[in-house]
C-alpha cells in the first residue's frame, strides 16, 4: 500500500458509502480500496461503509454478456446509485467498464495494476492442450486468441465467477479454461493454473486494474481518492481505453492489448476475427497523455483485413 499522504484529509462527518458488486472478487477489491483510502488519510476503517449491489451481469449466468447488454451489465446499477447519491463512490474491475462513461461520473483513482496475465487451467500450456479439447470461455478475445493458436480446439460458453467456472471445469463441462491472474491473486488462489506470458498471450484492455469512480462534482471524494491514484497505472489504463475508443469495438470485437511503462508507454495490440483465423498486430511507443494510442488504432484499422475490420467501427463521429 502507498505511504501515508503528507496532507491527509479529516475523516468525513458520516461514513462514505463505497458501492460494489456482490461477487467474492468484487468484494475483495472493495476491501482493498477501502483499506488503501483509510490508510492514506489515517481514517478508521468505519469511515468507509461497503455497500454491495447486485449487478445485472451477476443475475444472468447462462448467456454471453455480448448477447445481453455487454459491459453495462456490470456498471449500470452502481452508476445509477452513484448518480442518485445512494453511494459516494464505486469500485470496478476496469476491464469491465465501458469506454464512454456518463458525464456525471469521474474515474477518480486507479489502484496499482496487478498481474495482467491470463492463467490457463486444465493444461500446462496452450501447446499441451489435447487435440480437439473444449475450451470454456465466453470472452471473444480469449476464444479468438485460442483458436488462432489452436484451430483444432472447440470453444464452449463458460460464464460465472471464479469458483463457478472452476466448478464447471471440474464437472467436465470443458477441458480447459482461462482466468485472470489478478483475480486469482486477489482471492488468494495463487496456486491455480499456469500463467501465460503477456508478450505471447496478450491480456484484455485494462486487465488487472481496479478503478474507483465518484460523482464528477463531489470535490471532497475526488480529493480523497486522488491520494491513492497510481500514476503509472492511470497512464496505461487511459491509453488502453483511448485505443478502444478509437477502434470503435464492441463486446463482440476480439481485441488484446498490453501496455508497459509510465511517462513513456509501449503498447502492443492485436485485433482478431472472432474465429481467430485472421489477425492484425501493431506496436507503438509514445508519451503518456499523447494521442499515441489513437494513432496506433488508426494504423491497425488501416492494416486490418476485412474479416477483422468489419468488427470495428472506428472512432465516434
Amino acid at each position: 500500500m502507498p505511504d501515508v499522504t503528507q496532507n491527509p484529509l479529516p475523516a468525513p462527518e458520516r461514513p462514505l458509502r463505497l458501492g460494489t458488486r456482490r461477487s467474492p472478487l468484487a468484494m475483495a477489491q472493495a476491501h482493498e480500496a477501502r483499506d488503501r483510502l483509510c490508510k492514506a488519510h489515517e481514517w478508521r476503517e468505519d469511515a468507509v461503509e461497503i455497500v454491495p449491489v447486485l449487478a445485472s451481469g451477476d443475475k444472468v449466468q447462462d448467456r454471453p454478456l455480448a448477447e445481453i447488454g455487454g459491459k453495462a451489465l456490470w456498471t449500470k446499477e452502481l452508476d445509477g446509485w452513484l448518480i442518485e447519491g445512494k453511494i459516494d463512490f464505486s469500485v470496478h474491475s476496469m476491464k469491465d467498464v465501458e469506454t464512454i462513461r456518463p458525464e456525471q461520473i469521474a474515474i477518480a483513482a486507479l489502484l496499482p495494476r496487478a498481474d495482467v496475465r491470463d492463467v490457463l487451467v486444465g493444461a500446462s500450456s496452450v501447446a499441451a492442450i489435447p487435440p480437439g479439447a473444449r475450451v470454456g470461455t465466453s470472452a471473444p478475445r480469449r476464444a479468438a486468441q485460442m483458436l488462432s493458436l489452436r484451430p483444432d480446439l472447440t470453444v464452449v460458453g463458460f460464464r460465472g465467477n471464479v469458483a463457478t467456472r472452476l466448478a464447471k471445469l471440474q464437472a467436465g463441462e470443458a477441458d480447459v479454461t482461462l482466468l485472470a491472474a489478478a483475480g486469482l491473486e486477489r482471492l488468494g488462489e495463487t496456486g491455480v493454473g499456469h500463467p501465460l506470458e503477456a508478450a505471447e498471450w496478450l491480456p484484455a484492455p485494462a486487465q488487472g486494474a481496479i478503478g474507483i469512480e465518484c460523482r464528477a462534482d463531489d470535490a471532497f471524494v475526488k480529493q480523497a481518492l486522488s491520494a491513492i491514484d497510481h500514476a503509472p497505472t492511470r497512464a496505461q489504463i487511459m491509453a488502453e481505453r483511448e485505443l478502444l475508443l478509437a477502434l470503435g469495438g464492441n463486446c463482440h470485437s476480439p481485441i488484446a492489448v498490453w501496455t508497459r511503462g509510465d511517462s513513456e508507454l509501449t503498447m502492443t495490440a492485436r485485433l482478431y476475427s472472432p474465429d481467430g483465423l485472421v489477425k492484425v498486430e501493431g506496436e507503438a511507443t509514445f508519451s503518456a497523455n499523447s494521442d499515441g494510442a489513437s494513432v496506433l488504432a488508426r494504423r491497425l484499422l488501416a492494416d486490418a483485413p476485412e474479416a477483422v475490420a468489419v468488427h470495428f467501427a472506428g472512432p465516434p463521429a
